[in-house]
């Protein structure tokens, strides 16, 4: 799985913007935190979930089980919105 290309990721100010193209299924900004960011950069190239987690692992202390809450709480909200291709 991948972020669809008709979708941008800024960071600003310490907050993380998904910003969608015109082409994109979703018309709307999405905001995350530190955390967003580093699974929508895991995004940018074809990626597991567990990869992911293996990310957020080296970078933050923490429950690798919270971690992959969180990675599949976000991946959900972005495949509804039509954020991820497979």
């Amino acid at each position: 799985m991948k972020l669809n290309d008709e979708f941008l990721v800024h960071k600003i100010s310490g907050e993380t913007l998904l910003v969608p193209t015109a082409q994109a299924p979703f018309h709307g900004l999405g905001q995350g935190n530190n955390t967003a960011y580093v699974i929508l950069d895991c995004l940018k190239n074809d990626t597991t979930e567990e990869k992911i987690v293996d990310a957020l692992a080296e970078k933050y202390d923490g429950s690798r089980d919270e971690m992959a809450e969180d990675v599949r709480s976000v991946i959900s909200k972005l495949r509804k919105i039509g954020a991820i291709v497979e």
